[in-house]
């Protein structure tokens, strides 16, 4: 997985120009990120195939629920950020990525949406500057 979405981060990465490492361009960074990743999943593959343990564990079942849950939620947290805003799609967010795992407890989820919220709005609305609504539109966005 890392392999594959490397390369196709890197091929669009060549879209933006690159500019020189003294002076770097929109594609150098995700270039960067991407050719990273890309090794990180070829090593990865390698080791699998390659090196073998004695006694080692078969390996288990896709555990389709988590990966369900955390592709939804991730789906549904974009469709629902332009309309709704930080501080509801972050939270909703948390919800259902919690329910992915076996441990589920309000009171935890419930800090962790709260925390992530706030971090979220100190990092890239305060930090980065970027323009993301942080109230649904009816309210004023």
């Amino acid at each position: 997985m890392f392999l594959v979405v490397g390369l196709a981060f890197a091929y669009g990465a060549t879209d933006y120009s690159m500019g020189a490492a003294a002076r770097p361009g929109p594609g150098y960074f995700p270039m960067i990120l991407s050719v990273l990743m890309a090794i990180l999943g070829a090593v990865v593959i390698f080791t699998s195939l390659t090196i073998e343990v004695e006694g080692g564990d078969p390996v288990g079942d896709i555990a389709w629920r988590p990966l369900l849950v955390i592709v939804f939620s991730i789906a549904l947290f974009g469709a629902m950020l332009p309309r709704a805003g930080l501080v509801i799609t972050v939270p909703i967010l948390i919800i259902i990525v919690s329910f992915a795992g076996d441990q589920f407890k309000w009171l935890g989820v419930l800090i962790a949406s709260a925390v992530l919220t706030v971090f979220s709005w100190l990092v890239f609305v305060k930090g980065l500057g970027l323009t993301i609504p942080m109230w649904p539109a009816a309210m004023g966005g």
